[in-house]
């Protein structure tokens, strides 16, 4: 793609300034969307103090392995009393929902608003909506017994990174962060190792341990359940 066409890519139609009047209200228009968006999250999150969340890809249809995988695991956890707590779309999501649902579990959705509207999977038990990407993270981060990651594209990866450096920097209640799949975390794993670490010493050592890649199953439920329970939304208040 050369400059030019790259140029009218981007260009957007001329966009009329607002006033300051039109300013301010918009402001405090938006922090009140963002205010509701919050409590409505956290009121959620309340019902469900003993809960695991999964995330990846939306992308994945049934005959997937991971999603697959995704929809055992949420089964086995809901039969263990956790609430299973997803982004409410797609693949991983509707895999971890419909593995809650189908046991007879607490299956909670936090929805996005996209301007290619994502529906809803049809595993929800609960469920609220969020317009903004960083009230929902803020939500979905805030209190679980344990977050899986299954393989993902930018979102799921984006995901990934916030959770750690909540982690790391003592933001969030330690938890497990697990990542199921080796055989994609493996070459993110390397890429932290080698280039992160080992070459330009950006982080420590005791920070690769933040994270863990596994795929038994068995090793799962047992990181996750032989840890004390604590209502995480309490314990992460004030953070």
């Amino acid at each position: 793609m050369n400059s030019n066409n790259l140029a009218g890519k981007f260009t957007e139609p001329p966009v009329k300034p607002l006033s300051a009047g039109e300013v301010a209200a918009e402001t405090r228009a938006r922090v009140s969307r963002i205010q509701e968006e919050f409590t409505k999250g956290f009121e959620l999150l309340r019902k469900y103090p003993k809960s695991v969340s999964f995330f990846g890809s939306s992308l994945f249809k049934e005959d997937n392995e991971h999603y697959r995988t995704a929809r055992r695991l949420a089964g086995r956890f809901a039969k263990l009393g956790y609430a299973i707590i997803t982004g409410a779309g797609a693949g991983i999501m509707e895999a971890a929902n419909r593995g809650a649902f189908e046991a007879g579990g607490q299956s909670v959705g936090l929805n996005i608003k996209l301007p290619e509207e994502q529906p809803l999977n049809k595993y929800l038990t609960d469920s609220t909506k969020f317009r903004y990407f960083f009230s929902r993270k803020t939500v979905l981060s805030f209190a679980a017994e344990a977050y899986l990651f299954f393989p993902g594209g930018f979102g799921t990866l984006d995901e990934f990174f916030e959770i750690l450096e909540l982690l790391h920097t003592k933001k969030i209640f330690p938890v497990p962060l697990l990542l199921i799949g080796s055989d994609y975390w493996n070459e993110l794993d390397d890429f932290i190792r080698r280039e992160v670490f080992e070459k330009h010493r950006a982080i420590e050592e005791k920070d690769m341990a933040i994270y863990q890649i596994v795929d038994d199953e068995e090793t799962i439920i047992k990181l996750v359940t032989e840890l004390p329970v604590t209502d995480g939304f309490s314990r992460n208040l004030g953070r």
